[in-house]
């Protein structure tokens, strides 16, 4: 491990914790950490207490599931910022913030572990409604140095004078936004201290220049003291006039270019610290301290092990990302998973076989070419896949460019993060009708991460852009298809399909799918139910249940959420008295709605039928499994049976 080999150079000594399958008596920690106190303990008992989360840490993740390994990585990092923070007057803002567990633990939230992204348990991020201490809401990437620059400034209008931290990942420090934000941290010159957190790996391995930069730096351990030696030595050097002076301050720069590589950042007007070891918390609190005095923003670099610790999380650090419950002795997963495709997986072959076969598709990643199935790609055609770091608007740009220089670039993003670049698709993409296929994976309720990554807003904003085809598949089969027929196209496609197992029902329904048009599943009476995506395999159950109580409903499998098959809608409106749209977004700007306005704006009088519009809530939903979100909001099959029924009987 890369990791290994650069902290090792600090002196770190590699401690693991010492775990069984059996319980571990948490008193200890509970009796040693309390609200806020972590400075009340004896430094000699840091090493033991930071030992002690760890152990804590494990236990708790090995039964609900989190982010482990990036939070045993910053256990003395957030020891560090407690010590030199008085909370909640300081303010600390996690990037992304699935590294926030031991911040948890000391704020007052140890107990709270056993519901860790259960429903109606403690969320797996930060959220200010569980604790005054959590700075902001966060869960997507790249954010933190712009919001603790606000609350920088804030502060300063204020006339106040307490401490503001952003804690970033190397990983996220790729992001634009955060190049955004040290701009303009450089020219407001507001204290504030970003952390970055240099662990050399977001979910998957870092790349880029940036990943490049940090990697020269972190090589050389004297960095510090060399920064230190070079500029007082230069501070020596004689002046005589101003000519004289002006030149040998040129040199003077120079100098500092050729031997102190952390001067990207100190050109930028960014004062640098490091590299130090994120590990040793005397280290650290020193920086911190230091950097607080300072009337600018400072960036203080610690070198952290993802994972650390915990040998199954430090050999494979990206399994143990995001984890569901594991059997501790070993890191094995508990509830291993049925040997059943994934819409993921079925994308992944469908790439492959489709790159076999065209040179000109490109696959393009935004640092997560594991999650969303690119990784056996990247292998077999590492000359057309591209993962060009946390920058889903440079990602889709670049696919823009693909496309206009004659290659057909797919773009695979999960559903939540492909709302960073709704300018890129519309302006860039769609203006122009380029031919970019548009991956849309965990579209729909994804489950315990809860408000922040939920996938549920895409149709809606997908389908207000001009030029632009919106599927959703029924099954794993017509995914299959649907990526043929994008690739076929002369214009942008987006194609969103659920998180987890594909459906392999109705797999004798295989209709060629055409421009708009719809598939007819079965064909009842006086009911239609127009289903879009993964609701299908919901509405198949619904009405099957409702065919028991009499009532015998047609099933319609959307396909397109635009164009909508005009077609369709008007021979259901000969035939039917009501009809019910389903699927897995937001009620407000969706599919439901669409339909809706159509009826409204084509059909007038008796022609019109009842609308009944399935859909989530136009809200925010929080963490939970699928199966209990859908319950909770109406989506699953026992819920649409009852509701239609009832619908029916009241009309």
């Amino acid at each position: 491990m890369e990791n290994d080999s650069s902290l090792k150079s600090y002196g770190v000594q590699y401690e693991q914790i010492e775990l069984k399958d059996d319980d571990f008596d948490y008193e200890e920690i509970k009796n040693r950490v309390a609200k806020n106190d972590i400075k009340l303990i004896d430094p000699s008992e840091y090493r033991e207490l930071a030992r002690e989360i760890r152990r804590f840490l494990v236990r708790k993740v090995s039964r609900t599931g989190g982010h482990l390994a990036s939070n045993l990585g910053v256990v003395e990092l957030t020891m560090a910022m407690h010590l030199c923070c008085d909370l909640p007057e300081d303010k600390i803002v996690w990037d992304v913030g699935h590294q926030c567990y031991t911040h948890k633990i000391l704020t007052g939230r140890q107990d709270a572990f056993d519901s860790l992204r259960q429903y109606g348990g403690m969320s797996g991020f930060p959220k200010r409604g569980e604790s005054e201490c959590d700075a902001m809401d966060t869960g997507h990437s790249s954010t933190s140095i712009s919001a603790a620059l606000g609350l920088a400034k804030a502060r300063d209008l204020q006339g106040r004078h307490n401490k503001i931290f952003a804690v970033i990942g190397d990983g996220a420090l790729s992001g634009g936004m955060a190049y955004e934000a040290l701009n303009n941290a450089a020219r407001l010159r507001s204290n504030m201290i970003i952390v970055l957190n240099d662990n050399q790996m977001s979910i998957s391995k870092n790349v880029g220049g940036m990943s490049n930069y940090l990697g020269k730096i972190r090589t050389d351990t004297n960095y510090t003291e060399l920064k230190q030696d070079v500029e007082n030595a230069l501070e020596k050097l004689p002046h005589f006039g101003n000519r004289l002076t002006e030149r040998i301050r040129g040199v003077k720069d120079l100098i500092k270019r050729i031997f102190i590589p952390g001067m990207l950042f100190e050109d930028m007007g960014i004062t640098y610290i490091g590299p130090i070891d994120g590990h040793d918390i005397g280290q650290m609190v020193t920086a911190f301290n230091s950097a607080s005095k300072l009337n600018a923003a400072v960036i203080v670099h610690v070198v952290t092990q993802k994972g650390k610790g915990y040998p199954p999380a430090q050999k494979d650090p990206s399994s143990f990302h995001g984890v569901g419950p594991f059997r501790v002795s070993d890191g094995t997963l508990l509830h291993s998973k049925k040997d059943v495709p994934t819409y993921t997986n079925v994308f992944q072959n469908v790439m492959l076989e489709t790159m076999a076969d065209r040179e000109d598709v490109v696959a393009i990643s935004a640092a997560m070419p594991t999650g969303t199935g690119l990784s056996a790609v990247a292998e077999q055609y590492p000359d057309r896949f591209f993962d060009v770091g946390i920058a889903e608007e440079h990602a889709v740009t670049f696919a823009a460019g693909l496309a206009l220089g004659g290659s057909r670039p797919v773009v695979a993003l999960y559903s939540t993060f492909l709302q960073r670049a709704y300018d890129q698709i519309l302006h860039d993409v769609c203006i122009g009708s380029l031919p970019v296929v548009f991956a849309v994976d965990r579209a729909g309720l994804v489950g315990s991460d809860g408000e922040t990554h939920q996938g549920i807003f895409d149709i809606a904003f997908l389908s207000q852009m001009p030029n632009l085809t919106v599927m959703a598949p029924k099954n794993s089969q017509e995914l299959e298809d649907m990526f043929s027929f994008a690739f076929a196209q002369e214009g942008p496609v987006a194609i969103r399909y659920s998180r987890g197992a594909a459906y392999d029902g109705l797999s004798d329904h295989r209709e060629a799918i055409r421009v708009g048009r719809s598939e007819w599943i079965h064909t009842g009476r006086d009911i239609a139910v127009i289903a879009v995506g993964s609701m299908v395999e919901v509405a198949v159950h619904a009405v099957e249940m409702l065919q028991q109580k009499g009532l015998d409903p047609t099933l319609i499998n959307a396909r397109f959420v635009k164009p909508m098959d005009e077609q369709m809608l008007k021979q259901v409106a000969a035939q039917h008295s009501i009809v019910v749209t389903m699927e897995d977004g937001v009620i407000t700007g969706g599919f439901g709605q669409a339909v809706a306005a159509w009826y409204a704006a084509t059909e007038r009088g008796e022609k019109c039928p009842k609308i009944v519009n399935i859909a989530l809530p136009d809200a925010f939903i929080e963490h939970g499994t699928v199966q209990q979100l859908r319950s909770k909001y109406g989506q699953d099959a026992e819920s649409v049976a009852a509701r239609i029924e009832q619908v029916w009987r009241q009309q």
